[in-house]
């Protein structure tokens, strides 16, 4: 095991064998700049994408102000769309952002290059007035309110509303737990207060919403969701945003979350579908009724398209099965997937409210994207980084219903409230001079109001499809990997350099000269390490996720959480 001391002089011996910055050149030429290849992050070509957004550099003084740019894929020019991130001291585009609309097909030969942008397609078709904001990407339609507490009225596709209702909403107690009796609850839903259409384009669209968390009585915990769209997507992607502005002594929040309510209409039980995606894409499928393991055979026909998600026509059971005797068996109307550490998740379901709830599954780590709806189409529904995030939860309610209901926790209502109190009760420190005695023996700083959590945010990305069909398990847990790693495009490592960013300090190794080989091997050490600590010492969590320690103790054997 390293320590800090080791770890500061072996960084050392990095960084002095690094060249100088300043006598770095700076690449200004236009040689092969006018088309730049880009790779797939992870290296692996999607079979489809819902859109996709990345940047790109520019060397200096190459892209004047107001210039276009073409995305091709080999030789076929892409629907695209472009803008301006950041610009270089004479003025020239250093940063740009590109878009492309949701495809299947695109291989590894991507590339942009100025030039004139010609798209044939319609693309994104945007409806906005006093009320609300009404966008159609050409596979569904979403309708955005603009006040109130339902941050989305409609989903459509086809003519056929899917889902409806969307808000966010929160479950807050006023201590840690009921050891004197008095605890008590608040339920809060977000309550718009500003809303924008951020971005208007034909391919990529986004509309930022802003509120607090209100019950009537109270508004607090300022929210921001944006929510993006892409031409020919069948997705909404989400990223939530809450800054905590309360009081952590009494404002323990117990469940944080995105609700819809999905429509399920009069179709028969026995053809309504659930879906959750485990680990290692397993998916656990169940009907709402479901006719297999019963006393009387529904016939190969029936079952076969029952376990597939197909519709099941009442002509197609078995004439023993006895089609009468299908109001005795039980509709299991609510689910739920819960994964309360990195490690184990569980299923459970009950026929309704106010009934027992049957222990249906176990697992280690979800990949957290579930479905609610029928053989004609649903919604699937996903939080990424879901086991990491934990404790997470996805709800499904009422659906054996003409309504059922889908919620996102972010943060379970079954799992302890969260606790943002410091740990500490200041030890007396309340002049400068014991504050200064006492960072003589600890390394953390303290003065009064740095242990408050008021300002600390966290961002949370959930996607919501939109689906013609019930997905077989192949296609649902297809969903859950794009949810969970989504495809990224970048430019070549050589690109970054012939750039010239910053300060020329970016430069791709020569492994066959010792001097670096030796740099990468040592940099390679370090990630590997910190990132196998990651899975090894278990830094998940909502609020944790994504943070690493920086110090170790080695006596006790442990980074140095205290």
């Amino acid at each position: 095991m390293i320590n800090r001391r080791h770890f500061i002089k072996n960084t050392a011996i990095t960084t002095a064998s690094l060249p100088f910055l300043g006598n770095l050149s700076l690449a200004n030429t236009n040689e092969g700049a006018t088309e730049i290849p880009l790779n797939w992050l992870d290296q692996q070509a999607p079979t489809q994408t819902q859109g996709i957004t990345w940047g790109l550099p520019w060397q200096r003084g190459l892209v004047k102000k107001g210039s276009d740019f073409v995305v091709k894929n080999g030789t076929t020019i892409l629907d695209s769309q472009a803008w301006p991130l950041a610009y270089w001291p004479d003025g020239s585009i250093k940063w740009t952002a590109h878009a492309i609309a949701a495809q299947k097909g695109l291989g590894n030969a991507l590339s942009v290059s100025l030039g004139k942008n010609k798209s044939d397609n319609q693309g994104l078709i945007i409806e906005e007035n006093s009320d609300s904001i009404l966008i159609n990407t050409g596979k569904f339609s979403c309708k955005i309110n603009k006040k109130g507490s339902t941050l989305i009225e409609s989903i459509s596709q086809n003519g056929n509303l899917r889902a409806s209702n969307g808000k966010l909403v929160l479950q807050v107690q006023n201590q840690e737990s009921d050891e004197n009796g008095s605890l008590q609850t608040q339920a809060f839903e977000g309550n718009i207060e500003k809303i924008s259409l951020e971005q208007k384009g034909s391919v990529r669209s986004v509309v930022k919403i802003e509120g607090k968390h209100a019950n009537g009585s109270r508004a607090w915990l300022p929210f921001t969701l944006r929510l993006y769209f892409y031409a020919n997507a069948t997705a909404i992607r989400m990223i939530h945003t809450i800054v905590f502005d309360g009081n952590e002594q009494q404002d323990f929040i117990r469940g944080l979350g995105i609700r819809f309510d999905v429509a399920l209409n009069d179709t028969p039980a026995y053809n309504r579908h659930i879906r959750f995606v485990g680990e290692n894409k397993g998916v656990f499928s169940e009907a709402v009724q479901g006719i297999t393991g019963l006393r009387r055979d529904a016939g190969d026909t029936a079952i076969s398209a029952q376990t597939m998600g197909k519709a099941i026509d009442i002509n197609q059971f078995d004439s023993k099965f006895g089609t009468k005797l299908l109001q005795y068996v039980p509709q299991w109307g609510d689910y739920s997937l819960t994964q309360l550490s990195p490690d184990s998740f569980d299923i459970q379901k009950r026929t309704k409210a106010g009934y027992g709830w049957i222990q249906s599954a176990f697992g280690g780590r979800s990949n957290g994207t579930g479905y609610l709806g029928t053989a004609q189409g649903g919604i699937a529904f996903g939080i990424r980084n879901f086991w990491q995030s934990f404790p997470a939860q996805l709800d499904i309610r009422k659906a054996h219903t003409a309504q059922g209901e889908v919620t996102m926790w972010l943060w379970s209502p079954k799992a302890a409230a969260m606790d943002l109190r410091f740990y500490h009760d200041g030890m007396g420190q309340d002049t400068f001079e014991k504050q200064r005695d006492a960072l003589d023996i600890t390394y953390e700083d303290y003065e009064p109001e740095f242990g408050t959590a008021v300002g600390v945010a966290r961002t949370s990305e959930v996607q919501l499809w939109v689906l013609e069909a019930t997905p077989s398990q192949t296609e649902l847990a297809d969903i859950a990997e794009q949810i969970q790693h989504p495809p990224l495009l970048v430019a070549t490592p050589s690109h970054f350099e012939k750039v010239g960013l910053f300060g020329g300090g970016f430069a791709v190794p020569n492994l066959k000269v010792a001097a670096q080989a030796k740099i990468e091997k040592q940099l390679d050490f370090f990630f590997d390490f910190y990132k196998g600590q990651v899975n090894e010492r278990r830094w998940y969590g909502f609020w944790n996720y994504g943070d690493v320690m920086h110090t170790y103790d080695k006596d006790r054997h442990v980074w140095r959480y205290d």
